[in-house]
């Protein structure tokens, strides 16, 4: 009896020794984890879903008025319907497939395929500094969860989350809600456009031509009124419009862009980045 006893006492002790060094062994696992946890780990929640969402509701509009002038454009140079809303998809990006449509031919050569990049890869040079911009806030968030929100950020999500930002926000879930949100946005904005596109024989005579002016006008506009810098725009307008009567081709777009930032820089060349 007090063999058993003495034999359960020892199993006992020893259990209980082994737990705790178990739960000792544990425990320094999670301060371990915690201690090199960054102080400055970003949030990621739904609540911060919902408020990107919010954010870019006034967007909306806009990218429907986008989505037409590109869903008529595409059916004018005829893409088909799942063409349309794959190009929506994987480009994302209307300034610049506004111009790829532009340029769109029948016969395709590979100079021309490279021409058609180039230009796209200019019209779209200003996203290298949304995401430069970005990059304070979400640096510790890893670059599984971040690069796919980046691969479909779009203007209106950038203005969007960098004000947010700015605002002491820090919640990566309203770049991602803001990023998806007009992705989804853009994807179906093409829809209407297309069919109107494809059921007018002749848009020129509708004025369809002009949607991409009307498009470009209102993007210009209130980015004109929250610089306030006039002198630039104008440079890079009379030089684009130069170059288009002088050359072929669209180096225009180029020339524009270039002697737009030029201007920009001599303007006010002690101007922090």
């Amino acid at each position: 009896m007090l063999r058993t006893t003495l034999s359960r006492a020892k199993c006992a002790a020893a259990w209980s020794s082994t737990s705790r060094s178990v739960f000792a062994s544990s425990t320094k696992r999670r301060m371990k984890r915690a201690m090199n946890k960054p102080a400055d780990a970003i949030p990621f929640t739904i609540d911060g879903v919902r408020t990107g969402v919010r954010l870019c509701l006034p967007f909306v509009p806009g990218y429907f008025l986008f989505g037409a002038a590109v869903g008529a454009l595409a059916a004018q140079k005829g893409l088909t319907f799942a063409e349309a809303l794959l190009m929506n998809a994987i480009v994302c990006a209307a300034a610049s497939q506004m111009v790829a449509l532009e340029m769109w031919r029948a016969d395709w050569t590979w100079l021309h395929v490279l021409a058609v990049g180039g230009v796209a890869a200019m019209v779209n040079l200003r996203f290298v500094l949304s995401g430069a911009s970005l990059r304070p806030w979400l640096s510790p968030v890893r670059a599984g969860f971040v690069y796919p929100a980046l691969g479909v950020l779009t203007d209106g999500a950038w203005a969007a989350s960098i004000r947010y930002n700015a605002e002491g926000g820090r919640d990566f879930g309203v770049l991602a809600g803001s990023s998806v949100f007009l992705w989804l946005t853009w994807i179906t904005a093409g829809v209407p456009g297309y069919l109107l596109g494809a059921l007018v024989s002749n848009p020129r005579a509708f004025g369809l031509d002009l949607l991409i002016v009307f498009a470009f006008t209102a993007t210009l506009v209130p980015i004109l009124k929250r610089t306030r810098q006039f002198m630039p725009f104008a440079v890079s307008g009379l030089v684009a419009l130069a170059v288009s009567f002088l050359t072929p081709g669209y180096w225009f777009v180029a020339a524009g862009a270039i002697a737009g930032a030029l201007a920009a820089a001599f303007r006010n060349p002690k101007a922090a980045p």
